[in-house]
């Protein structure tokens, strides 16, 4: 039997929650009360909290900012003048650089299957894990951290932050306040700073930059990043993730009753009440009010309240109550990573189950697999070359004063490989058809061009072919282009004027 616990309202029966309410829920309280359509953003102070979910977003805090600020910095050797950055968006070279793989701008598509395979790894992450994504790797939470961390370091903690903005200024909070929003500004430039290294030689860069000398556009997305991380990260916080970001509406298609997010365990929880040492845990639950998991959580939600759109699944509650139930002798997880299937069995006296295979996790996964196998096979098997073929529109063909036809084509040979090619071009569909480039003798066999790593190189091709081997007006005709251990074959016409030729 499957059992849905609505998390929104308290079990029947049970006291309704006491203590005081989150941030968000004062604001929503406020805004029912009739003050207004808009409210002003109420302060959250969160605490900080020791544990294994913190730490494990300390480390990836460090892991991703690492990644972010040093990846420009990443040399890679690169044949000739070709940049030796390892990630570079080279615009003005029309390219794009990931350590051995190097994209053309016809290549976007897979730019595209990339996007589409980060988008299903997270729609599967969210199946599985709920808003794993939010609380521990999404820019915003990581700079949000960050930004937090930085506030404790000149302010101190929660009730220490607290009563500075509650008094009046003096020396002590200006240079408290100033020289937290100066290493605001300072990590916000920076982090402006390392994004525009994606798109230019960052030691270059680096140079011009200081001397006025870097690209217009350098210095106006270096100022736009620098302002949108300072506001977001540093004054917007928990907003941007319930007011301007799309994903918490989004999520609730991908979640159902086996997803694993952070819960409140009602069931063992409730009633709750102070609880003094000595005193019987008979006809109780384990939840001592304390409201510990409030005042950590960077949202300013309770997570007794049950699921809701504002919270981002990083698991500080996690700690903090771990942390109460070990002071007071409780087992822990009274708020663990759980699903709404498993509580409502342990509520029935059931043993939960824990279902990660399911309809939709498969989807998502063979979704996803089928997308990243196509996107890895395109590019082990993408061809060295490309070639495309123009033929000369005016005139259409030239009668040769021997009675000979010719067609002019304009050849474009792309080398996408960092080594100079030799490419053999040959013609085929016309019996007897003659070809030549400008500057090299007549040939009936292959005509050997030279190509420069990564480069593209345009070539006039004329061909040439008797009247008796031109039997109609156009002739399919294909030209074969062999190089770098690739062959491609690019078909075209030869236009003969067949009908008015005698």
């Amino acid at each position: 039997m499957t059992v849905v616990i609505d998390r929104t309202k308290p079990p029947e029966g049970d006291p309704a929650p006491k203590g005081p309410r989150s941030a968000a829920a004062r604001a929503r309280g406020k805004g029912d009360a009739g003050g207004g359509l808009y409210k002003p953003r109420t302060p959250i102070y969160p605490k900080l909290v020791q544990g294994r979910w913190r730490n494990i977003k300390w480390i990836l805090l460090v892991l991703t900012l690492a990644v972010y600020y040093v990846t420009p910095w990443i040399r890679w050797d690169r044949p000739g003048d070709l940049p030796d950055q390892a990630v570079l968006v080279d615009f003005a070279g029309r390219r794009f650089y990931f350590f051995f793989i190097q994209l053309w701008p016809q290549e976007v598509y897979f730019i595209t299957g990339l996007l589409v395979i980060a988008a299903l790894a997270l729609f599967l992450t969210s199946a599985l894990f709920g808003r794993l994504w939010c609380g521990y790797a999404c820019p915003q939470t990581v700079w949000t951290d960050l930004y937090i961390y930085i506030e404790r370091m000149f302010e101190g903690d929660r009730n220490a932050r607290m009563k500075l903005d509650a008094s009046p200024w003096s020396i002590n909070k200006a240079w408290r306040k100033s020289g937290k929003h100066a290493t605001w500004l300072a990590v916000a430039f920076g982090t402006g700073g390392a994004w525009i290294f994606y798109f230019h030689d960052a030691p270059s860069l680096l140079r011009d930059f200081w001397v006025g000398q870097a690209p217009m556009t350098a210095y106006v997305s270096c100022a736009i990043l620098t302002f949108t991380t300072y506001a977001l990260a540093g004054a917007m916080r928990e907003q941007v993730c319930i007011y301007m970001c799309p994903w918490p509406r989004i999520q609730g298609a991908m979640l159902d009753q086996h997803s694993l997010q952070v819960t409140y365990l009602s069931d063992r929880g409730e009633p709750r009440a102070p609880h003094k040492k000595g005193a019987s845990w008979e006809g109780r639950g384990d939840c001592i009010d304390c409201n510990a998991c409030v005042v950590v959580c960077p949202m300013g939600i309770d997570i007794r309240n049950g699921s809701q759109l504002e919270c981002i699944n990083c698991g500080l509650c996690v700690d903090a109550c771990d942390e109460i139930m070990v002071k007071v002798g409780r087992p822990k997880g009274l708020i663990a990573y759980d699903t709404d299937a498993a509580v409502a069995a342990r509520s029935c006296g059931e043993k939960p189950v824990y279902k990660l295979i399911r309809p939709r996790t498969l989807y998502y996964a063979g979704a996803l697999a089928l997308v990243g196998g196509l996107t890895l096979w395109g590019l082990a098997t993408r061809s060295p070359l490309d070639v495309h073929v123009l033929r000369d529109r005016n005139p259409t063909f030239v009668r040769m004063q021997d009675g000979d036809v010719r067609n002019s084509y304009t050849l474009k040979i792309a080398n996408r490989t960092f080594e100079p090619v030799t490419a053999q071009v040959a013609f085929s569909g016309v019996a007897g058809a003659q070809i030549k480039t400008p500057g090299a003798d007549v040939t009936q066999g292959p005509v050997a061009l030279s190509v420069e790593p990564n480069q593209v190189r345009a070539v006039r091709v004329f061909v040439t072919a008797s009247p008796e081997a031109l039997p109609q007006t156009n002739m399919p005709a294909t030209f074969t282009v062999q190089a770098a251990g690739a062959t491609q074959a690019v078909t075209t016409t030869f236009l003969s004027g067949a009908a008015n030729a005698r």
